[in-house]
């Protein structure tokens, strides 16, 4: 048994099995490599979900990861640390907004816009208790909490975790008159991905977002724009939701706010939304704590400093154009933004699983989504003769 087979053998022994990973053991990674332990180097086409957008173990964020782990890594928000205020500016700042409030993980960052817009529509708007509805997406992914999962169309993720939380309905993604239509006097709130990666790198119809938020404008609406995934540069734009020059009144930061070596996420928005908190409502032991704020730090500075939202958009915009210049009779489309890229995989053609298979052979880490949909989003600091070099691999198996 090789030591591959014998670590993954482990995995499936003592870890609940609530993922399918192609069948490879990571141990080394550097930018946009990685190696697994039988020696054997891959190009990563995922990024950890777009939590590696710096690259594997960029210098400058292990820097700060091993001066503050020297010093304090933990405090928990009963006192102050010297990291977080200056984190948080500098977070705001980046994405023009009042106030960030520091979790760990992206979920949490969902559930913690939730509660705000909430209590903002009951304290500021004037909903009657109980009664706030936040209208989401249909094929959207936020998360795996008990509630989030409760607004999914996804039946995979909702069956055997009922009963779930009120106060949510669905749309169709895309869909301006039945956002419209959905809009009551208890709507306190529009959570939407501005792309949908989980849900196969959907990219919604020209105009869809500005016009979501006009409607959110007229009928006193809080537009919350989840950019675990798009956000911090991946669509070539620091924000998503900036090519159509919306600014949404809450954002969800995650993933790559960490540099890849730490779970750091935020919600961010102005103080009208923010300063329905008091000492008390909401919380996180680890939240903001001295470690995850000067990693977030270092890992804000990389991306504007090396500037991987103008990578991602002139390298994605060429990537995109090679994809669809391959002539597969397996391909339906492509689409993406940026370094988002889906390559839609045709049903009579099987799933797309099998395909990010013999990429994997040809070492190159791609993995599937939505069961069409290969997802190719390379680490942000990729150049353009590793991406020529990989396109000669995935064309081999676009066109097998």
């Amino acid at each position: 048994m090789s030591r591959t087979e014998k670590l993954i053998s482990e995995v499936d022994r003592w870890s609940a099995h609530n993922y399918h990973p192609l069948p490879v053991v990571l141990e080394r990674g550097e930018g946009c490599w990685v190696w697994d332990v039988e020696g054997n180097r891959y190009l990563d086409m995922l990024s950890a979900y777009s939590a590696v957008n710096q690259g594997h173990r960029h210098p400058r964020i292990i820097a700060a990861l091993n001066e503050q782990a020297g010093r304090l890594t933990l405090t928990s928000r009963a006192f102050h640390n010297d990291q977080m205020g200056a984190f948080l500016h500098q977070l705001c700042e980046l994405v023009g907004y009042e106030k960030a409030l520091p979790m760990n993980t992206g979920a949490e960052a969902v559930e913690t816009a939730i509660k705000a817009v909430r209590k903002w529509g009951y304290t500021v708007k004037g909903v009657a208790p109980d009664k706030a509805e936040i209208i989401v997406c249909d094929n959207n992914f936020h998360g795996r909490t008990t509630t989030i999962v409760g607004f999914s169309s996804e039946e995979a993720y909702r069956s055997g975790f009922g009963p779930f939380t009120p106060g949510f309905k669905l749309i169709p993604y895309g869909d301006v008159d039945a956002l419209a239509g959905a809009m009551t006097e208890h709507t306190v709130g529009f959570l939407v991905e501005p792309l949908q990666g989980e849900g196969g790198v959907v990219v919604p119809p020209e105009g869809f977002l500005k016009a979501a938020a006009r409607l959110c404008r007229e009928h006193g609406v809080k537009l919350m724009s989840d950019e675990i995934q798009t956000g911090l540069g991946r669509t070539g734009r620091m924000l998503c939701s900036e090519w159509e020059d919306v600014r949404a009144d809450v954002v969800m930061l995650g993933k790559a706010l960490g540099g890849g070596v730490y779970p750091v996420s935020a919600c961010v928005a102005d103080d009208e939304v923010m300063d329905v908190f008091t000492p008390g409502d909401h919380g996180s032991t680890f939240g903001g704590n001295p470690l995850a704020a000067a990693v977030g730090r270092a890992a804000l500075d990389v991306i504007v400093d090396e500037d991987l939202p103008g990578r991602a958009a002139e390298l994605g915009a060429w990537f995109v154009n090679e994809l669809q210049g391959i002539d597969s009779p397996h391909v339906e489309a492509v689409r993406g933004k940026g370094l988002m890229v889906g390559v839609v995989i045709k049903e009579s053609s099987g799933t797309a699983r099998p395909f990010c298979e013999k990429l994997m052979e040809r070492r190159i880490l791609a993995k599937e989504t939505h069961r069409q949909v290969v997802r190719f989003a390379p680490p942000l600091v990729i150049t353009r003769e590793i991406l020529e070099e990989a396109l000669e691999s995935i064309r081999e198996v676009l066109l097998g």
